[in-house]
């Protein structure tokens, strides 16, 4: 009896080791879950705040095309590649707030033209909120926050002739060719499709 006892006895230590390593186990995997789940809720943010950077930008470009279409901007934009319009970043601040996260002005650059040789714009999120007090360390406070960063670019779907003068033509997939200056532009998504590149 007195053995039976004393081996249960030992067993109980090993039996509460076991289980409060199994709960520290269980506890970890969630903050790791935790963590994820912010890192790609600011990812998300980040990639909506450079697809509105870069769709306001080109809608600002629109813009001026209705008011003072120009020649040479036309041939440079629409033939060379070149960028159409820096106006854009304001809009990122409100979609990354919409998205649970802020522009990250502090460390990670905020938001700028991807100076890539391309037309686009590359945002820095950061999450409003940290991932909290957890078993694992550095998870709480400015350390635990999410960071991420997107790169949106505007593609032409157009090609510029200087033919008929004086101002020439815009022809654009899809669409009716405009002559530049006669009625509207083409709508912002008939001039350039906006995509998330690769930063």
């Amino acid at each position: 009896m007195l053995r039976v006892a004393r081996e249960k006895g030992q067993a109980a230590p090993a039996y509460v080791t076991v289980v409060a390593g199994l709960l520290f186990l269980a506890l970890a995997f969630f903050a790791v879950g935790q963590a994820g789940a912010t890192r790609n809720g600011t990812q998300t943010a980040a990639d909506a705040a450079a697809l509105a950077a870069a769709k306001e930008s080109r809608d600002k470009f629109r813009l001026e095309l209705l008011a003072a279409p120009n020649p040479v901007i036309l041939a440079a934009v629409f033939n060379l590649g070149q960028i159409g319009s820096w106006w854009g970043c304001h809009a990122a601040f409100p979609m990354a707030q919409k998205n649970n996260a802020v522009v990250d002005m502090t460390t990670g650059g905020g938001c700028s033209p991807a100076f890539n040789g391309r037309w686009g714009f590359t945002v820095h999120t950061k999450s409003q909120k940290p991932v909290g007090d957890t078993v694992l360390p550095g998870t709480e406070g400015e350390k635990g926050k999410g960071t991420a960063q997107a790169t949106a670019e505007l593609e032409s779907r157009c090609v510029y002739t200087p033919v008929p003068k004086p101002l020439g033509t815009l022809t654009c997939k899809g669409v009716a060719p405009w002559l530049v200056g006669e009625g509207p532009p083409p709508d912002g998504p008939d001039l350039f499709d906006i995509r998330l590149t690769e930063n």
